[in-house]
């Protein structure tokens, strides 16, 4: 495992120690969480901006109903029958 040394605003890390008093998890702990979870979040956005780029194949609505075999009930349930 890598070491990675930071600097964070007063403010920043004062809310990092309560709530790692608080909780009793270490500030790194919440660090490694935080990390993690925005790679994930931009990962997705870049993922999301490829494939708008990318040409695929369209469907209408009509062709997605028949191929997933969508019952009346199934529409209606999904805000798109009478």
């Amino acid at each position: 495992m890598n070491s990675l040394t930071i600097r964070l605003p007063d403010e920043i890390d004062k809310r990092l120690n309560q709530l790692s008093k608080r909780t009793h998890r270490t500030k790194t702990f919440y660090v490694r969480e935080a990390i993690l979870s925005y790679l994930e979040d931009l990962e997705d956005t870049y993922d999301a901006l490829k494939a708008l780029k990318e040409p695929g194949q369209n469907y209408s609505i009509a062709e997605v109903v028949r191929d997933l075999n969508l019952t009346e009930e199934e529409l209606k349930d999904i805000g798109m029958g009478d």
